[in-house]
């Protein structure tokens, strides 16, 4: 896939990912991002990547091994169902982060 212009980068996504905010440089790509096709899917799969490394810590606390499957799998499936049935107010938030409207 082509990159778009204003593409943030590694990095730059990353700290999108986490919940900053970009430079104006990075608009058109962040528009791209919360309005084209599949930006649903886009912000839950952020979701993912952030909440991944997370729950491979809570894994690694003491316990039976199913209470850690337990612990995470309720940590990755609940904060994920809240990511998805709130997508509308986290697009509509972020657009305004950046200046855009919707």
């Amino acid at each position: 896939m082509a990159r778009l212009a204003g593409d943030p980068g590694v990095w730059g996504r990353a700290r999108y990912a986490v919940g900053f905010r970009l430079p104006a440089e990075n608009r058109d790509w962040v528009r791209h991002d919360l309005t084209d096709a599949g930006w649903r899917w886009r912000m839950v799969g952020r979701h993912l990547g952030v909440m991944v490394p997370f729950c491979a810590a809570l894994a690694l606390l003491p316990g039976a091994w199913w209470l850690r499957v337990m612990v995470v799998l309720l940590a990755l499936l609940t904060s994920t169902f809240t990511v998805a049935i709130s997508a509308d107010d986290l697009r509509r938030a972020r657009l305004r982060k950046h200046g855009l409207d919707q």
